[in-house]
């Protein structure tokens, strides 16, 4: 595997630095953009102290459209984003970009929130609006795998609170309705996992999603971790897919 990065300066509005930010791809008119939301930055160095040189505070609530091709970048602010977010997720299909869930640094809270960000790429000046949905996650730092077909997904992993880890799992699926989320039955997490208080990872590749914990023991190295691979099945027919989860310790145990 070959991989490349080409830097590009961006023109017009480029977002500064931050993280826990998204970057989706939308799709619209025969052209291709990048959606950037949230993230969380240090505070302006002219309002910093002593005291607080270290804080970091939310980016503010605006959309972000970056051209691919030409490297344009534009800022938006949409009426319905409110607050800035974090670590919340984003899924992509075509025009549509839906963010649930996500952190509120301000007030230090996990709203269960629900967006879709439409975009159109219209010639001269593209079009951005954004619609409030019902049935959001408070979920933050979650893991999103693909599953099944093309805009079919699984949820792992996050946090639903400071001190609590979300350990249900849940499905989601795009369409040209809309979104669709149901509840799955998460594996049998083990003793290391269910115990541990944080816990983070990735998606593998389709269907699978590497999970790694603290390994907690006194004879560990204080960086040492558990690492899991989670296979996550479909099965029955096309019209009521199921979805299985199983976890297995990988050769990076105890690593």
């Amino acid at each position: 595997i070959t991989l490349r990065c080409q830097e590009k300066e961006l023109v017009g509005e480029p977002p500064g630095p931050r993280y826990g930010h998204t970057i989706s791809v939308v799709h619209s008119r025969g052209k291709t953009a990048y959606v950037l939301l949230g993230g969380r930055s240090y505070i302006p160095s002219a309002e910093r102290t002593s005291e607080n040189w270290n804080s970091v505070v939310d980016c503010l609530p605006q959309v972000y459209l970056i051209d691919h091709e030409f490297g344009c970048c534009s800022a938006h602010f949409l009426p319905e984003l409110t607050d800035g977010q974090s670590f919340h997720l984003a899924l992509a299909r075509e025009n549509c970009v839906y963010i649930l869930g996500g952190h509120i640094a301000s007030t230090d809270c996990r709203p269960p929130r629900l967006f879709r960000l439409r975009v159109e790429l219209l010639l001269g000046s593209p079009l951005l609006s954004c619609d409030i949905l019902n049935d959001g996650l408070s979920i933050t730092s979650a893991i999103v795998t693909p599953i099944g077909s093309a805009h079919e997904y699984i949820i792992i992993g996050g946090y639903q609170s400071d001190s609590q880890k979300r350990m249900q799992c849940t499905y989601v699926a795009l369409d040209d309705d809309g979104i669709h989320m149901e509840p799955r039955d998460p594996p049998e997490w083990n003793s290391e996992i269910s115990q541990s208080r944080t816990w983070f990872g990735g998606s593998l590749e389709k269907g699978s999603a590497l999970l790694a914990v603290p390994s907690g023991t006194n004879t560990a190295p204080l960086d040492g971790y558990y690492f899991y691979q989670v296979s996550l099945q479909q099965g029955g027919n096309e019209e009521e897919p199921t979805q299985t989860c199983s976890q297995e310790s990988t050769e990076f145990e105890d690593s």
